[in-house]
């Protein structure tokens, strides 16, 4: 596979990719035209901050299957685009939260004693200790706006410290809050009370802007820091505000524009504190958020779990192995359901039985859709297939019970058209040797194999003899038969496992005896 690698990252990540055997292809710089010629036959692409990953990107890489951010904020990457193009976006939200967390705390440092002010006049000669008189953090209150991982490290790190915590999130629990020392509290309520404010929100239409005029003044007194996302924070309100003296100071290493542009008014205001974006510029944060991309790359190819997945189902590293063997089973589950109703999909239901019911199962029944619309020539794959189904109209239901009578797992995908629903259950046996077991009310123990042709007759003497001389005489051999019946003499169904493909003449004579009702030609992937 190949991966093109368009902004710079720690060589321990670049190595982790050859050594699993990728090629690696670095085009730093590239935009326009020449990022859409370098990336049209990469497999992977790994960025930071600087490659904007647009729809037009997506279109042009065909063969993409991984988007990796090395860094946490995806905000250059067009995450709906990606998902209808069927490609993972996956980030690297941990190797730099101790870093962002450090410098946080050291810009609350230098703009709560003018550090930065006084070390400049110093080394020009003056001695101007008279002219700052610092804040100390030690019984102020911290807000947090934000408290996810980076927010939560620097609620760690200042709490320590003396300070008393409230929070504003509106995505965590107060009791989460309440384990990191925090109170919960509205916007309003943690902009009035707090002494010291520490942004760590993504930019998203909802946050963007977040912190203005209006919401600087509640902060009255205060200060300011921003190491998350620029946009976030007003930045000409905030440069009003302090050279204003509504707040005391501010500190900020993150804008909306990057490189900052020399006319952007925090850069001539004293009391401010401003770095060129070096949350994550430590050793160890660069080689980690390389190598966890790195890594995700590596398993996004192998098609393993892609942890730190973003619009993709993903699941625990350490539940993988229990889940693997039914993704593949629900997929061929949902492209024998599909064939075998023949006409528009209404519904999907994924149903889960014993042991499997108490897994996480996101990522099998993403994998059911995906094998539900293969067969109907759409582009799919688990990322995409529930945003198809959301497209189209298909309703998807999940459900579980840990109770089940014959098998200790059983996934069960059932599709529904409009007057008609077809049911495929499937098992494991010996671990991870996958079976099909029932086809609607018929008890079966079918191979799933490249090719089938499921063939519902009488239960007459002879009928299976006709099906095999029919298959015969158009060259094609039976490798596996499985035959259920509902009584003696009634109607039965036979799965046919095949070596080849089944020629239309071949199924328009098994349809022409009378004792044939139906005969299906079942294509799995990967036949040959």
């Amino acid at each position: 596979m190949k991966v093109l690698v368009t902004d710079p990252i720690a060589d321990a990540g670049l190595e982790r990719l050859r050594d699993a055997g990728h090629e690696v292809e670095t085009a730093y710089d590239v935009e326009g035209d020449a990022l859409l010629s370098a990336v049209s036959d990469a497999n992977g692409l790994i960025v930071r901050s600087g490659t904007e990953v647009t729809e037009e990107v997506f279109e042009a890489a065909t063969d993409l299957v991984i988007v990796g951010r090395a860094g946490i904020g995806v905000d250059n990457i067009d995450i709906e685009s990606a998902t209808e193009h069927g490609v993972i976006v996956a980030n690297a939200p941990e190797g730099n939260v101790r870093a962002a967390a450090e410098h946080t705390v050291a810009m609350m440092f230098a703009t709560a004693r003018s550090i930065p002010q006084a070390h400049v006049r110093l080394k020009g000669g003056e001695w101007a200790k008279g002219d700052y008189l610092g804040t100390e953090l030690n019984g102020k209150t911290l807000g947090v706006v934000g408290l996810g991982r980076v927010g939560q490290e620097v609620a760690k790190k200042l709490d320590s410290l003396g300070m008393d915590l409230v929070a504003y999130d509106p995505y965590i629990s107060e009791d989460r809050a309440a384990q990191l020392g925090a109170e919960l509290v509205d916007l309003d309520g943690c902009l009035e009370r707090a002494d010291f404010l520490t942004v760590h929100t993504p930019l998203t239409p909802e946050t963007e802007n977040l912190i203005s005029d209006e919401e600087l003044a509640q902060l009255e007194g205060g200060y300011l820091v921003n190491c998350a996302r620029g946009g976030v924070v007003d930045e000409d309100a905030l440069a009003a505000a302090v050279e204003e003296g509504v707040l005391a100071g501010a500190a900020v290493d993150v804008f909306a524009d990057e490189p900052v542009s020399p006319d952007n008014p925090l850069l001539e205001v004293e009391d401010a504190v401003v770095t060129p974006h070096l949350g994550a510029s430590t050793e160890a944060a660069q080689e980690n958020v390389a190598t966890s991309t790195a890594d995700q790359v590596v398993a996004a190819f192998a098609e393993e779990p892609v942890v730190n997945a973003l619009n993709a189902p993903s699941i625990d590293e350490s539940a993988f192995p229990r889940v693997e063997p039914y993704i593949g089973l629900a997929e061929t589950a949902g492209k024998i359901a599909t064939q075998l109703l023949d006409q528009r999909i209404d519904s999907i239901e994924v149903h889960y039985e014993g042991d499997i019911a108490e897994e996480d199962v996101e990522l099998v029944t993403a994998s059911a859709q995906k094998g539900v619309f293969q067969p109907l020539e759409w582009q799919v794959n688990a990322v995409n297939a529930p945003q198809i189904a959301e497209e189209r109209g298909v309703e998807v239901t999940e459900s579980k019970t840990r109770q089940t009578e014959d098998f200790q797992s059983l996934v069960r995908v059932t599709v529904s058209g409009d007057d008609e629903s077809i049911s495929v259950e499937g098992t494991l046996f010996a671990g991870d040797d996958p079976r099909i077991v029932r086809v609607d009310d018929y008890r079966i123990d079918a191979i799933p194999h490249g090719h089938m042709l499921v063939a519902r007759n009488e239960d007459a003497p002879g009928v299976i003899g006709f099906i095999g001389t029919v298959l015969g005489d158009h060259g094609v051999n039976i490798a596996g038969m499985f035959n259920a019946r509902e009584t003696i003499g009634g109607e039965a169904l036979t799965v046919y496992t095949l070596d080849e493909q089944v020629p239309d003449d071949a199924k328009e004579a098994l349809e022409a005896d009378e004792r044939i009702i139906e005969a299906r030609y079942i294509e799995l992937n990967g036949a040959e």
